[in-house]
């Protein structure tokens, strides 16, 4: 029995030299975790690891809608003087399909002092730049909670914020983590896009 468990560690210790099973194992990012980190990690993620963020966003818009916001939630919105969860999205939702809802709607994305949107193009992106993504997610979001403001709406750039998208006195808040999460549900993560 001694010999047996001797060479047992003889064996792993030398596995583990060798590389095979000394690696440590990545814990799974979550979406909270994802969304208050700095989107260029969520940027290099896989598109599968993405998808299940967005998928995992998705089930939590649903849980959370209509509650009033105590605790965080991913989609804080004021409603009537009040701060409350936006309405919910499915997983199968593509946030880059913008509605076409007649009458455009006006987004403002610079003349506030804060972070600017980026310009350059990411393959993660759908080959669209960060400013780009938040244009269609914002129109898409904004229809979805039938938000109809009679002037333009400010969209703010809202990096490693605790929440994906926020709107607030006018304000749209977008988290720019979020857009890498939305963007792995378009026609690019279909079965056979690319082919």
């Amino acid at each position: 029995m001694r010999r047996w468990v001797a060479s047992l560690l003889l064996s792993l210790v030398t596995l583990t030299g060798c590389g095979v099973g000394g690696a440590p194992v990545r814990a799974s990012l979550g979406a909270r975790q994802a969304l208050t980190s700095p989107p260029e990690l969520l940027e290099f993620e896989t598109s599968t690891t993405r998808l299940e963020l967005y998928r995992e966003v998705a089930r939590i818009s649903e849980m959370e809608a209509g509650q009033t916001a105590q605790a965080p939630v991913l989609f804080p919105i004021s409603q009537r003087g009040e701060l409350v969860a936006a309405p919910g999205f499915e997983a199968r939702t593509d946030l880059l399909l913008a509605p076409d809802a007649g009458a455009p709607l006006q987004l403002i994305f610079d003349g506030r002092a804060g972070e600017r949107w980026p310009e350059d193009r990411r393959e993660g992106l759908q080959g669209l730049s960060e400013r780009e993504a938040a244009e269609l997610v914002a129109r898409t979001l904004l229809a979805h909670w039938r938000i109809n403001p009679s002037g333009g709406v400010q969209v703010d750039r809202a990096s490693g914020a605790p929440y994906a998208a926020a709107y607030v006195d006018g304000i749209l808040r977008i988290n720019p983590a979020f857009l890498y999460m939305a963007a792995a549900q378009g026609p690019a993560s279909l079965p056979g896009a690319g082919q």
